[in-house]
């Protein structure tokens, strides 16, 4: 029982991959708002992304602007201009006049109050002229704003649309409203009301709508002038940026439609308009043969088109004096409104921080004009819940399998890919699918498979070391039998040769086999190399894993400690080629191997405790030869030793230099050969040497063409001169990059 309950939660790459998914959707379900802010963020990204956009050429802004505040005054203004600005705006052929402003309060007429004073003191005397009285009203009439105001609404041939906001909650109102007032306040906006909501579930009420307490409207006797209406209240979302405009709430018992969707109604001949509510809630807004989309709360998404000023923009002003041209507004639809920053009707959106009320207003308008609509349907939450199962089956299939920098360009592309597909549907299809989550289950998976397999990975090279830790060499042996004084711990400096060889790809292979299959493969290969260390007089330091470190000139002393060791790695080469060509028949996976010799000043003896040592050699030489090891990957080749060894073996083997490498953390710069083979072999490569020393010399030199040509020439002489390839991908590098003065060609090797 127990072994089988270890089964069922033992950690491998299925079980995490599964448990990292449930983990990411169950967060997608919860909507954390950590990450829901980030995906409002990657939404705001995708309009910078896109670019701007041109807007209808229908819609024109008429700004209460600074220029307007310094030409006319400080707001609020008489409304006997607000009622010039009409007759203007109306006069030019505009179709539509729509205020992003509210008029709730009589105008302040300094005359108004001094006739209104007159009549006081007239009735408190006992006055009586009829003269005088008449003067009065006459002028008390004339010199009415508001008055006027209503007049001009009236009788303006374009359809003026004005503005009011809702009181969300009782709270906000700074003093008790009754019941009378309010009623009286909602019949000032009935002109606002949606004529038909339809309701697929009667039980939703008022749970499918923004609900508001009370309307605060215009003056009864300028909401008399116009039935039109609506209202300008924006929510934005939890970040404080505003990216969606409600278009339908409810007050009462009434559903009411913005300034926005009544502007356009009133622009379009006033076709059906009706509120569409499913059973998840608000589906859209139909008007005519327009479907305006919304979430389930009524909101409409913001196509922005761009920055201020996107909309043609006039100064108030300018259209009070006569500055605009003839005709710039026929059949169009006008906003009034403030873009001032001192008047605070000012917007934080996807495009800027600081943005006029009033454009978005416009923006709205254009977006139902072109029924250009981003859409965010009950399905995209479908469509985001695939994307992570998908991303959970290509990493649990595929990174177990890849080795590392596979891993990495895999996850690397998934990630790229992911975002161009967002910003392509956004910007192509107007369809917001959220990027956080799928990308948060692909980096998560990818981490907690990358961390499994390097932790599985350490433990399988430590199980290797452990059973193989009691070995030792047989010249080690023989030593410590003529001396046992070689047992005590403490060592000397020699001139020794350290080899390195290591197993490429040791991951895939471990995950593709069985364990005994992998514990027997191990044995025979390390076997064989052993074999080959042990011929040419090496001695066997230690097995790391699957690597082998063999030492060279100790304990046995070897003056040509450095031919040995070159002789042992092309051996270890020719070993393995038999190897592959047997396990080839045996339908074993191939092994492949990278090499790295050096010779130099090392510390060598029994280092440890006085209960557990080694033989071993420490020092900068042997870290360099692990690092040549390393290196062969990068350069693609088998065998690399160090200028010190290619000096001591020059003249018995064939090398080619490859590079001059700078060892992270030293200064100076070191010359590295590729090991081909002994001399008799140096007719087969001679051109090859040639052509690559040549592109080599000429690499060194900045002289880009010559060396390109010198590299090609060697890659065709020789297919699997990888190096050469490498030097063709620096040079392009370099020539659209050049180097800084001081460059010496010299390449830092950072593989360990």
């Amino acid at each position: 029982m127990k072994k089988a309950l270890q089964g069922v939660f033992s950690v491998n790459p299925v079980s995490l991959t599964v448990l990292m998914t449930l983990l990411v959707l169950t967060l997608f379900v919860v909507q954390v708002d950590l990450f829901e802010i980030i995906e409002l963020k990657t939404y705001d990204l995708r309009f910078l992304s896109r670019g701007t956009k041109a807007p209808k050429p229908e819609i024109v802004l008429a700004a209460l602007d600074e220029k307007s505040l310094k030409a006319e005054g400080r707001w609020p203004w008489p409304r006997s201009k607000i009622a010039k600005l009409i007759e203007i705006l109306s006069q030019d052929g505009a179709k539509v006049i729509g205020f992003d402003m509210i008029f709730a309060e009589p105008d302040q007429n300094s005359t108004i109050q001094l006739l209104q004073r007159m009549e006081e003191k007239m009735k408190h005397h006992g006055v009586e002229h009829e003269g005088l009285r008449a003067f009065i009203e006459e002028n008390k009439a004339s010199a009415d704003h508001d008055l006027a105001l209503a007049q001009a609404i009236r009788e303006s041939a374009a359809k003026v649309v004005l503005g009011y906001f809702f009181h969300m909650r009782q709270r906000d109102l700074e003093y008790q409203l009754e019941d009378r007032d309010r009623e009286d306040q909602i019949s000032r906006i009935s002109g606002s009301r949606y004529p038909i909501v339809f309701m697929a579930r009667q039980d939703l009420g008022s749970e499918a709508f923004i609900q508001a307490y009370a309307p605060q409207a215009n003056l009864a006797l300028l909401a008399g002038a116009t039935p039109a209406a609506g209202y300008f209240n924006m929510i934005p979302d939890q970040d404080g940026v505003l990216r969606s405009m409600p278009l339908a709430i409810q007050c009462g018992q009434d559903v009411y439609s913005p300034l926005s969707i009544q502007s356009v109604w009133h622009y379009l001949g006033n076709p059906p308009l009706a509120v569409l509510v499913a059973p998840y809630g608000i589906e859209g807004i139909r008007m005519g043969n327009r479907l305006i989309p919304t979430d389930e709360n009524g909101r409409m998404l913001i196509n922005y088109l761009g920055p201020e000023k996107t909309f043609p923009t006039y100064s108030i002003t300018d259209f009070l004096h006569g500055e605009i041209p003839k005709g710039t507004l026929t059949n169009k639809i006008v906003l009034v409104g403030a873009t001032a920053i001192g008047i605070y009707d000012m917007r934080n959106t996807p495009f800027a921080a600081v943005y006029p009320g009033l454009e978005v207003h416009a923006t709205v308008i254009d977006n139902i004009l072109k029924k250009e609509f981003i859409h965010k349907p009950i399905w995209t939450k479908v469509f985001d819940a695939l994307a992570m199962v998908l991303f959970a089956l290509l990493m649990g299939a595929l990174i177990p399998r890849l080795s590392a920098i596979q891993g990495v360009l895999l996850m690397s592309g998934l990630f790229v890919f992911y975002i161009l597909l967002c910003q392509w549907l956004f910007t192509h299809a107007l369809l917001w699918v959220n990027m956080v989550y799928p990308l948060l289950a692909l980096v998560l998976l990818y981490a907690s498979l990358t961390v499994y397999r390097y932790l599985t990975e350490e433990r399988d090279r430590k199980k290797i070391r452990r059973a193989f830790s009691h070995y030792v060499s047989s010249s080690v042996v023989n030593e410590v039998l003529k001396n046992p004084d070689k047992l005590k711990l403490g060592g000397e400096m020699k001139e020794l040769t350290v080899l390195f060889s290591d197993i490429r790809g040791f991951t895939t292979l471990s995950e593709g086999l069985s364990p005994e299959e992998v514990h027997a493969l191990i044995n025979e290969y390390l076997t064989a190399m052993t074999a080959v260390v042990f011929k040419h007089g090496g001695t066997l330091d230690k097995y790391m894993g699957d690597a082998v470190m063999a030492i060279y000139g100790a304990p046995i002393d070897q003056p040509d400690h450095a031919h040995k060791a070159c002789d042992t790695a092309l051996d270890m080469m020719h070993v393995l080629k038999d190897l592959n060509a047997l396990w080839t028949r045996e339908g074993k996976p191939l092994l492949d191997i990278g090499i790295g010799i050096n010779t130099g000043l090392m510390m060598v003896g029994n280092m440890g405790s006085e209960q557990r040592f080694e033989y071993t050699v420490l020092g900068d030489a042997v870290n360099l030869g692990s690092r040549l090891e390393g290196a062969n990957k990068s350069y693609l080749t088998h065998i690399l030793i160090s200028e010190f060894t290619y000096e001591k073996v020059k003249d018995r083997f064939l090398c080619m230099e490859i590079d001059s490498v700078r060892v992270k953390g030293k200064s100076r710069p070191i010359r590295i050969f590729q090991l081909l083979g002994r001399q008799d072999a140096a007719a087969s490569h001679a051109e090859t040497i040639r052509y690559f020393h040549q592109g080599l010399q000429c690499y060194k030199e900045q002289k880009w063409d010559q060396a390109a040509e010198a590299f090609k020439s060697a890659s065709v002489m020789d297919k699997e001169l990888h190096a050469a390839r490498l030097y063709l991908e620096r040079i392009a590098r370099l020539k659209s990059n050049p180097p800084p003065p001081d460059w010496d060609g010299t390449y830092t090797l950072m593989e360990k």
